[in-house]
């Protein structure tokens, strides 16, 4: 199952977990036009300035050549000058996924969509505002939707459970609502300094997850048998930021195939490590680890370890690891190995960051 969001029979966008599609070769071929499945499934690319869909200026959403699933909607379809379908934002950002692609001699991000796994193109950081995102997609892996049909489009198998949400925000929840994620990724101090550029994140608390709570202090911690690994807990507004768009930041800022690693940190405490506290986030997690997996998303495989956190289980660091980078943007560790994920956070994540960042702040 995946997170996406598709249409009701009254043309609104909702979220839902849909089953994903899954079909043999053979199974497309028949379905696909030869060109269709050269590009979408074969990830092929279209010539430039010969795609029908260039010069399409009517109002409507653009949906996936395999499966129909809402992809991007004609208010972020903008003129690139490329020669191919160019837009600032997916109509969710659930249903388009992102992949590292290592073809041809260069390194590009390869976009998908979510349900599928149908090539779409590629996204660029060459955009315009709000986003500075150029999202680079090809005719052919698309079909278009005049307005006044969305509806005949709903997915009524899934709409029973669905829930509504703006084209371009996550699914909404009760005003002034927070919750909680608890991830752990090597030392505490780049994994807080990273989600603390993210909009919707009101705080992020270093501290120990794991083990005890009577050797969940630092120097215990630091012999690696306490059970504890570095975490931070995340205090967040789902209105305006995901569960799952935390994950995805997470495992874009921290090396999730080496075990009991990161960088120059060994030992279990720096374990990359998802610390749910009930079975949505576990399962949340869980397919989206699979996803990635089956996305071939790494070169190796992902070793972080889904770990149940009981409530109060999470036990908050010494005050000086609080805000460890803020407080000392100079020291050396900081700035070889904390700084480049913040910065990292910052050009992979720019329509998620908050206007101003802590670090300029200090």
């Amino acid at each position: 199952m995946v997170r996406v969001s598709v249409f009701n029979s009254a043309g609104e966008l909702v979220a839902v977990d849909s089953p994903r599609v899954v079909k043999t070769d053979a199974q497309w071929k028949a379905q696909l036009t030869p060109e269709q499945y050269t590009i979408a499934r074969a990830k092929g690319t279209e010539r430039a300035f010969c795609g029908t869909l260039l010069d399409n200026h009517l109002d409507g959403v653009y949906t996936c050549i395999c499966c129909g699933l809402p992809l991007f909607a004609s208010n972020s379809k903008f003129n690139s000058g490329t020669g191919w379908p160019s837009f600032f934002q997916p109509i969710a950002k659930t249903n388009v996924i992102e992949h590292t692609d290592d073809s041809y001699g260069m390194a590009r991000t390869e976009i998908l969509c979510a349900r599928c796994d149908c090539h779409l193109g590629h996204v660029f950081d060459d955009g315009p505002r709000p986003t500075g995102l150029r999202f680079c997609v090809n005719s052919e892996s698309l079909m278009f939707v005049e307005q006044g049909d969305v509806a005949k489009i709903a997915d009524a198998a899934t709409e029973a459970k669905a829930v509504p949400q703006a084209t371009s925000k996550p699914a909404a929840s009760q005003p002034g609502q927070l919750a909680k994620a608890v991830f752990a990724g090597g030392c505490f101090w780049c994994v807080e300094a990273v989600f603390e550029e993210l909009e919707g994140v009101k705080e992020v608390i270093s501290g120990y997850a794991g083990g005890s709570k009577e050797t969940a202090d630092y120097r215990a911690v630091c012999t690696g048998t306490t059970g504890h690994a570095e975490a931070v807990e995340i205090i967040y507004d789902p209105s305006k930021i995901t569960y799952e768009e935390l994950l995805k930041v997470h495992f874009a800022t921290h090396d999730p195939t080496t075990l009991n690693r990161q960088g120059p940190d060994e030992g279990t405490q720096y374990r990359s490590a998802i610390f749910y506290q009930n079975d949505e986030q576990k399962q949340i997690a869980e397919a989206f680890i699979q996803d990635m997996t089956d996305a071939k998303a790494f070169n190796k495989p992902i070793v972080t370890t889904l770990e149940s956190l009981k409530p109060d289980a999470f036990y908050a660091a010494e005050t000086y690891h609080q805000n460890y980078v803020c407080n000392n943007p100079m020291q050396g560790y900081v700035r070889g190995v904390a700084l480049p994920k913040v910065d990292k956070v910052r050009a992979k994540f720019k329509d998620m960051l908050k206007p101003t960042s802590p670090l300029d702040k200090k």
